[in-house]
């Protein structure tokens, strides 16, 4: 597969998968985005607080290299406050894991995991091709 259909089918992938942990977490398409670059990462902004910092917002976020990993929203120049890492062995895990593991650490039945490091490879296509059932 080319870099360009590489790229084009892992958009469409990953517009699926993030579609799709979105819907598992009610959270609307506007407080979502993803980015294609030197690495492939997600955003979803929650509409939840964590009872440790409760005027701030919470973020969801997702890349190829970590996984998915809860975090406080902090003010510009401010240094991201991480809740807790998604300890699995999946880059991208089924939305409802990833639903379940926002509820478990904010309801404080789960702890913190160590952030997880999974090989990325300078082709995409292995990515695509987890996120193409999401398409």
């Amino acid at each position: 597969m080319s870099d360009d259909a590489t790229t084009a089918s892992l958009r469409r992938g990953l517009a699926g998968y993030l579609r799709a942990v979105a819907d598992a977490l009610a959270v609307p398409a506007e407080a979502t985005s993803f980015e294609i670059s030197d690495t492939v990462s997600a955003y979803l902004g929650l509409s939840r607080r964590w009872g440790q910092r409760p005027r701030h917002d919470l973020m969801l976020v997702w890349n190829e290299r970590h996984g998915w990993a809860l975090a406080v929203e902090t003010e510009p120049g401010e240094p991201t406050t991480v809740v807790g890492y998604l300890a699995s062995d999946q880059v991208a895990p089924d939305p409802a894991v990833v639903a379940r593991f926002v509820t478990d650490v904010l309801a404080g039945r789960r702890t913190a995991a160590r952030r997880p490091d999974f090989p990325t490879t300078a082709a995409r296509d292995q990515l695509a091709n987890e996120l193409a059932r999401y398409i």
